[in-house]
């Protein structure tokens, strides 16, 4: 694999640094990227894109607070189709009723104002769109970060609520236009090697240099007709966890198949780029070389092959201790030397499941891995979700079911728990090896201030099935010599026509929304004021804070209709003290007023002025944290810090678009501090005044300078920039959320 140092031309199907008679303005135009998004750009400027969507699709931990926020700005019709899906809080399992109360909401909502609802059990959110909204050329925002249907032809983005409520509000997406870097395709995957493998092998080579962050992956290059559909869909998908924006893939005959398989002929049409397209970077992969992969705790990103593993099995291991150092400290200690048996790495649970492993192509060549096979009665277990009840019913039909049985794996239906801790958590001190999207520190569901811990390495399906074949013993599927079954898939688009809800656009606003006692309102959020007194309530030293760690999934998310529930657990498998911290704040307590009263005091004597703007300004809270935001699209991740009293973050950088966007969105000021996180002027129990902060947003002014009042009273100056903002983000931030903003 090869980065690029500098721009690429694409002449003539190849990749070139120069190129006579093709300039890189008019070349970068060229690209399906720039064809797509200025297609749906009302702004009338290519740089700065204001994008209307086709589509819009969230699921029941998001679709809640998305419609509430738009009804409490004055939604009252669906104005394009929005999909409601129910694959994360499926299990009802958590919290009473309080699941099945945000469904009937969905389909009450859907019934109202014209949408479409898809029970649970039926798809995942992802496989469901590319079964039936994915279009070539059109563009699909959703409330989830893994979508990204660019394989089919769609420009896709995962957003926050905040982004889709816009959309529900006909309003815009509003991003500079991004970036654009080539992935180019050569050679084909040697058998065994499936699209996890492809996928891990380009997030290890990107992830950490930011190669691609907030940029749009496009793919291209002869390798990319030796993938199918399905192929490039399990690489496409992991995309996200490079941090890029977006993703699109040039089409074909695959590409024209699949949609005529799935009934919808129409929706294809043949993208390439133009000749001449220029890019801003590229990324050369030779597919018959990449391996089988797995990537170990806690990041996709710490991807080995898995003969490099196996070679150098306790330097490996090694490693991995040294990362859970950073992600938990001195306070728990991991180890995966553990599972080492007779110079073998065992791990004690395998799942096949998701928009990314429960693909109708993974689960059939799983099969035929196992097929004849026994994964043993001792520890290990495999269980295998597929991604749709049509992908469900053709594996029964075809016999690949039949096959996993026989070799002792469970077979269970269209459910995202396993990759976001809801479902399958392992014992205490198991190790899982998943084909899903991520294995963040405790994503699976381990709490380690109960002293629950286990852990999660992505691998791709096939070498989860040679594992399994293994009875728990790491194997690349390579390792076998398979013959593979290549079945051919057969969608029926009945399942969907007795049980998914369409309303063909109709909406019927006699219909009740039915709510739930869990289904709260958004508590009002003042505007911003002239002068801001925040005081520091976690200060956290990761290399990259994921939204996992900022507001926690698996069972949390059963109280994602409810603000105040889930402020609860916000940062609680992090720093367990934040949200006592915080609500003290919001609260005002004795403590807090007696130290803001030595605070006023201590600015006071060092400036009356300065002194007497405190004593009036607006009290809020922060974080700080080196890089937060990486990993889902969560809104909850900054509404939870609001609602507890945040008025801001401090950061080095953010880690992606999607989490700044949150932040803005709910009124909070997105600050970066740019002299890295080592001899901070400020330290978790401080306070930090920030005069003339209104002013800064209103004025457009890039920086404001801070005063952070030690605890030994010493003062310390310093400055804090902002970053670009659009007017509209800084119209937001100034009415205190986007809910107020469209109020007013």
């Amino acid at each position: 694999m090869k980065l690029w140092q500098s721009g690429a031309f694409l002449v003539d199907g190849k990749l070139v640094e120069k190129a006579d008679g093709f300039s890189a303005c008019e070349g970068s135009k060229k690209t399906m990227a720039y064809s797509i998004l200025q297609k749906h750009n009302t702004s009338g400027d290519d740089a700065k894109l204001k994008i209307k969507f086709d589509k819009i699709t969230s699921h029941d931990i998001t679709y809640v607070g998305i419609i509430q926020t738009a009804r409490a700005s004055g939604l009252e019709k669906f104005p394009l189709p929005y999909v409601l899906t129910n694959c994360h809080n499926s299990l009802c399992a958590v919290g009473g009723t309080i699941n099945e109360d945000d469904h009937m909401f969905g389909l009450t909502c859907a019934q109202k104002y014209g949408g479409i609802y898809v029970p649970p059990h039926m798809a995942v959110i992802h496989q469901f769109a590319r079964e039936m909204l994915a279009e070539c050329g059109a563009m699909i925002l959703g409330s989830d970060s893994h979508t990204r249907y660019g394989a089919l032809g769609t420009m896709a983005i995962g957003e926050g609520g905040g982004e889709l409520a816009k959309q529900l509000l006909n309003k815009t997406y509003d991003v500079a236009y991004p970036g654009v870097v080539a992935v180019y395709l050569t050679g084909s995957p040697v058998p065994g090697v499936g699209p996890q493998d492809v996928a891990l092998a380009i997030i290890r080579a990107v992830f950490d240099n930011g190669y691609v962050k907030n940029k749009v992956m496009e793919f291209v290059g002869p390798g990319v007709a030796s993938l199918s559909a399905d192929f490039r869909i399990g690489v496409d998908v992991m995309t996200t966890e490079t941090t890029c924006l977006s993703s699109i893939w040039k089409t074909d005959e695959k590409v024209e198949e699949w949609y005529a398989i799935h009934n919808r002929p129409d929706a294809y049409k043949e993208l390439n780029p133009e000749n001449g397209a220029y890019y801003d970077g590229a990324i050369e992969i030779d597919l018959s070389e990449i391996r089988p992969m797995i990537a170990l705790p806690f990041h996709p990103s710490c991807a080995y092959t898995i003969e490099e593993v196996n070679k150098n099995l306790m330097d490996v291991l090694e490693e991995t201790e040294k990362r859970a150092k950073v992600s938990f400290g001195d306070k728990v200690q991991f180890t995966l030397k553990d599972k080492v048996i007779d110079g073998k790495l065992y791990v004690d649970q395998g799942i096949i499941a998701g928009c990314a492993g429960g693909g109708f192509e993974n689960i059939c060549a799983a099969a035929d891995i196992l097929k004849g096979k026994d994964t043993g009665n001792g520890k290990f277990l495999l269980n295998v979700y597929p991604a749709s009840m049509p992908v469900y019913q053709e594996l029964m039909k075809n016999g690949a079911f039949s096959a996993l049985v026989s070799a002792g794996a469970i077979i269970k239906t269209a459910f995202c728990g396993p990759c976001f801790g809801a479902g399958d958590t392992p014992a205490n001190g198991a190790f899982s090896i998943r084909h899903s999207t991520r294995n963040f520190p405790n994503r699976e569901g381990s709490k380690i201030q109960n002293g629950q811990l286990s852990s999660v390495a992505l691998m791709d399906a096939r070498s989860i099935a040679a594992t399994a074949a293994n009875k728990g013993f790491l194997t690349a599927a390579t390792e076998f010599d398979t013959e593979f079954s290549g079945k051919k898939y057969f969608f029926d688009k009945a399942i969907y026509d007795k049980r998914v809800y369409d309303s063909k656009g109709v909406a019927h606003p006699e219909v009740n929304i039915q709510f739930g006692p869990n289904i709260k309102d958004w508590p009002e959020q003042k505007e911003l004021g002239n002068d801001l007194l925040v005081k520091v309530v976690s200060e956290i030293h990761d290399p990259v804070t994921t939204t996992d760690e900022l507001i926690p999934s698996g069972e949390t998310s059963s109280f994602r209709s409810n603000p105040l529930g889930l402020a609860e657990f916000t940062l609680s498998r992090k720093d367990p003290a934040y949200v006592g911290r915080a609500k003290a704040v919001r609260d005002m307590n004795d403590e807090i007023k007696a130290e803001i009263k030595q605070v006023l005091t201590v600015l006071a004597k060092k400036d009356g002025d300065l002194g007497a703007k405190a004593a009036s300004s607006q009290i809020g809270s922060t974080i700080f944290a080196c890089k937060p935001g990486d990993g889902s699209a969560r809104e909850q991740a900054a509404s939870c810090q609001r609602v507890l009293g945040a008025s801001a973050n401090i950061a080095n950088e953010y880690a992606t678009k999607r989490y700044r966007s949150n932040l803005i969105n709910w009124g909070m000021l997105p600050f970066i501090y740019k002299d890295g996180d080592k001899n901070l002027p400020f330290a978790n129990d401080d306070y930090v005044f920030l005069p003339g902060v209104r002013k800064m947003i209103s004025e457009k002014l890039p920086s404001i300078k801070a005063y952070a009042v030690k605890k030994d009273g010493s003062v310390n100056e310093f400055e804090l920039s902002i970053g670009d903002l659009t007017d509209d983000e800084r119209k937001i931030i100034l009415a205190g959320c986007l809910i107020n903003f469209y109020r007013e």
